[in-house]
């Protein structure tokens, strides 16, 4: 019956993402990345968009549309939203739909509790699976970041994602302390939002605050001019996760599965990343923004700069600096010198914020990795577990948890 399957059906990863989910397909990849984001015709109940065209949407339609976003802080908030923008999504990445039923493995956040979990399942089931299996994100993330996280040895990832921030150590395919927190990519888009309010008398909209986190984001005390351009550095020994170039944003094309290609390199090696991928960090340190007078309720305009949204983002980068040094003051004894030695692998959206490794790297006095494709660690990791399914049976979270 399992060889049945095979001929039908492949297996399916999910990165469920606050921000956005992305699908992976056994021996093909990643297939989809799209935003979390539904639109839904109040009227008549049914769905207008999702993922992309959805996203565009938001701030822009009228009455009688809805644009949800079906997950926050990492987990489910609209059971029926989640499920229909699941079902999309997977049947949009697995068009072999005849007499396909795939095991689907989902990623979710640490502190998810067993309610939560239950219902990415509900989703999951409801959108065609025949069997759900769950991991917790960190550990998904240190699997596509190329730790080996089955040995006797200790790792720490920090995967910032866009509505949680995941710090765990791991060791022997389990996660040995842990720590979730609500803070991340739309946190420091809110207190944008937020600065500019106050500090301008402007309302900005998500996508300008998304796009002004993107262009200056960055933190304080921080070094730009000893900083490489681009992603860079990992002194990881890794496995391999992929074998042909993809851009960081959304793709058009797969992003293949593990067939030889390392995304991942030393300091003193060449980059193998794309192109493209260089121009993912503007050098610019100030940009005109539009938004909404407070005081006259018109259309206006200001300029802005690095500094300001560093101040903005101040208290964010702090938690989440914060949560690490907990994680590490609960690590074990034993485990403190595997993590001297391997250092924090940082993933993520997060990691691509200018500064955040220097200033972890400064707070902890650890020499911090930055993988060269954060953005989709969660979903390699994930994907590897349907990959390599028996031999990482043992990183999916129990059945009774609670």
């Amino acid at each position: 019956m399992g060889i049945a399957w095979g001929l039908f059906g492949r297996d399916i990863a999910v990165d469920l993402g606050t921000a956005n989910t992305l699908v992976y397909v056994r021996r093909k990849g990643i297939v989809l990345n799209e935003p979390s984001v539904v639109a839904i015709n109040l009227h008549n109940d049914r769905i207008v968009a999702v993922g992309k065209a959805a996203k565009r949407m938001i701030g822009r339609t009228p009455p009688h549309i809805a644009t949800i976003r079906p997950l926050k802080d990492g987990v489910i908030a609209d059971l029926d939203a989640a499920e229909r923008m699941l079902r999309h999504f997977i049947r949009k990445a697995h068009r072999s739909r005849f007499l396909s039923r795939p095991r689907i493995v989902v990623a979710v956040p640490s502190g998810t509790t067993g309610i939560e979990q239950r219902a990415v399942k509900e989703a999951a089931y409801e959108a065609g699976a025949r069997r759900v299996h769950i991991v917790e994100e960190a550990m998904a993330a240190a699997i596509g970041s190329g730790l080996r996280v089955s040995e006797a040895t200790g790792s720490m990832v920090v995967d910032i994602g866009g509505g949680t921030t995941e710090v765990a150590i791991v060791s022997l395919g389990g996660t040995v302390v842990a720590k979730s927190i609500r803070v991340g990519g739309d946190e420091l888009d809110e207190a944008i939002i937020t600065f500019v309010k106050k500090e301008h008398a402007l309302l900005l909209g998500e996508h300008t605050a998304e796009r002004i986190k993107i262009t200056l984001g960055a933190v304080q005390d921080e070094r730009m001019a000893d900083a490489p351009k681009g992603r860079h550095r990992t002194g990881l020994p890794v496995e391999p996760v992929a074998d042909e170039e993809a851009a960081e944003e959304p793709p058009e094309q797969t992003v293949p599965a593990a067939r030889g290609w390392n995304p991942f390199r030393r300091a003193d090696q060449p980059s193998q990343a794309p192109q493209g991928e260089a121009a993912a960090e503007p050098e610019v340190t100030t940009m005109t923004i539009r938004g909404r007078d407070l005081v006259t309720g018109l259309p206006k305009t200001a300029e802005i700069n690095r500094a300001e949204i560093s101040e903005a983002i101040e208290g964010q980068v702090q938690t989440i600096i914060d949560a690490v040094q907990s994680t590490l003051d609960q690590c074990p004894a034993e485990l403190a010198g595997d993590l001297l030695d391997n250092g924090i692998v940082l993933t993520g959206g997060g990691a691509l914020l200018r500064g955040l490794a220097h200033r972890l790297g400064k707070a902890t006095g650890m020499p911090i990795h930055l993988v060269e494709r954060p953005l989709y660690s969660v979903a390699l990791g994930a994907g590897q577990c349907v990959e390599r399914f028996d031999a990482l049976r043992e990183v999916f979270l129990p059945e009774s948890r609670r």
